[in-house]
Parts: structure tokens; sequence; C-alpha cells
């Protein structure tokens, strides 16, 4: 048994998990990657009848079994565990149930973004923070603007006051983001296709002309040519001739002839499919009865 790495575990979207007991938990829907490292946090396993469940898994334990995906936890836990709406994301409040629940103390020193779903082989998105006038960058460690902004109206970094993205009042300007939406793949099983064989009976009919023999009784007269023949025995006496009649008969015969050889191949067929988000940006008003433009 060894521990998986970060390439091994992206690769097991689709792929079966199994708990410490080795029976099987559910199917890896998605893997969340953390924030801050970028290492795989969390499975998202279906555990339900038809995947109507998922349930979030701890994979900092996770080892290769044989080519399975194991975790040391059993299956009645991870179906106990506190649902959470895999939206893509995971709050840092969310993630500290989660670790409680599988007996951890917390998700490590340092984690303050959650963690994301990895959207794709190679890219995709982890768990990221929004910027806000009030509450400070990513919900935490800032002060509310009502309450600090320059009451003075000047512009200047001395009367600025409040964190965005580009830091803790840095000078008289703010930065103004907005979501962008970053699209990827990723590979799924739809369905399986198998090739067998199976035998049938069919009733064949054909018609085969056959020959037999019958008995013609033939009568010639006594002519100078068979006189002899014909008076060489006594006058009157009792004789038999026996003669073999021949007929023929349909035999039937089978046998095995290959006829032809039959495989399975793939095509790949190419489609569109339309992918629908809210996207957030933010905007920029300015509260004042100065004159002037603003754009």
């Amino acid at each position: 048994m060894s521990t998986l790495q970060k390439e091994q575990l992206l690769q097991q979207r689709g792929q079966d998990l199994y708990d410490s007991n080795g029976d099987k938990i559910g199917k890896i829907e998605e893997i969340y990657l953390d924030a801050d490292s970028g290492q795989p946090e969390w499975a998202l396993v279906n555990t339900g009848l038809f995947g109507t469940k998922s349930s979030f898994v701890p994979l900092r334990n996770a080892s290769d079994d044989g080519g399975s995906v194991t975790v040391p936890y059993d299956k009645a836990q991870v179906k106990d565990a506190p649902k959470m709406d895999p939206d893509g994301e995971l709050s840092r409040e969310e993630e500290d149930q989660l670790y409680r629940h599988y007996g951890f103390e917390s998700g490590g020193a340092g984690t303050t973004g959650g963690s994301g779903f990895t959207g794709g082989e190679t890219s995709g998105m982890t768990g990221t923070t929004g910027t806000g006038v009030t509450g400070g960058a990513g919900g935490t460690g800032g002060r509310d603007f009502a309450d600090d902004r320059d009451v003075s109206g000047r512009g200047d970094a001395a009367g600025t006051v409040g964190r965005d993205t580009s830091g803790p009042t840095t000078d008289d300007a703010m930065t103004r983001s907005e979501e962008e939406l970053r699209v990827g793949k990723t590979e799924r099983e739809s369905g399986r296709a198998r090739l067998r064989k199976y035998v049938v009976e069919d009733e064949v009919t054909e018609r085969v002309p056959v020959q037999r023999e019958e008995v013609r009784v033939e009568r010639e007269p006594i002519t100078d040519a068979n006189l002899d023949n014909a008076t060489s025995g006594p006058d009157i006496s009792e004789e038999e001739h026996e003669v073999v009649l021949h007929e023929e008969e349909v035999v039937a015969e089978k046998r095995t002839v290959p006829k032809e050889r039959i495989r399975m191949e793939k095509d790949v067929e190419t489609d569109e499919q339309q992918i629908s988000e809210t996207l957030r940006k933010e905007e920029v008003d300015v509260d004042g009865e100065g004159r002037g433009t603003t754009r």
C-alpha cells in the first residue's frame, strides 16, 4: 500500500473509493484542491443509491491499495459526514466542520481560502475569496469603510482608509475587480458496450432429387435366336428368380464453417454544450456634492 501523489489523485475522477475495511464507499465525483497549497484536499464521493447523495472525504491519508484508492475511514463515517453544497468551493468554516467530523482539530495552519474543485486535468478553480467594501479582503481583517471614510473630502493617502486588493491604505486609489469564467473539461464514464455471441437455431429445408429401382416385367416371343436358351431346361418345372432393388436416401451432415470476424471500434463525436454561470464584478460610485465626471 503506497501514498498517492497529486497527479495520481487527479486521475481518480470516476473511480471507486474504498474504506479502511475494503468496502466500496462510492464513486469519486470531483477532487478539491487546497486554495493555498494547491494540493488535493477533499474528494466528493457519490454515496447514495444511483448517486443521489454526495459526501466529502479527506485525501491527506489516501493510499493506493492494488490500484484502488483507499482512505482510513469506514463507510458509515463517510455517509454521516456533514452535508455541504458541492458548488465548486468549500469555505474555511465548512472545512472545519468536516475536519472535526473526521477527528482532525482543524484544516491546518495558514489556510484561509478553503478548497475548490479542480475543474479539469491541469487547470481548475480553487477556493477564492471576494473583495468587499465591508469586511476586508476575504471577509476577515478589514474595517467598515462606512465608519472610517474620509469625511473631509480629501483624496490624499492620509485620509484614505480601508483595504482591498491593492492593500491597506496604500494610496488614494482603489482596485476594481470582476470575476471571469474559466471553463475546463473532465472525462467521465458514460456507459459500457459489450460484444457477445450466442447460439440460435434455424430450420433449413432443401429439396434433394433421389433415385430408386423398380421392377419392370418384359416379355419376348420365342425366336430362333433364343430357342436354345428357352428349351435348355425341363419341359415343365418350378423356378424362382430374385432381383435386388436399390434406392437413394438423403443423408444430412453438419459442419462448422467460420464466416466473419467481428470487433468493436470507438468513434469520437464532437458536440457543443452550453454552460451558464453568474459572474460578479465590482462597480464604483462617487458620493458627494462636488462637481465632476465619473467614468
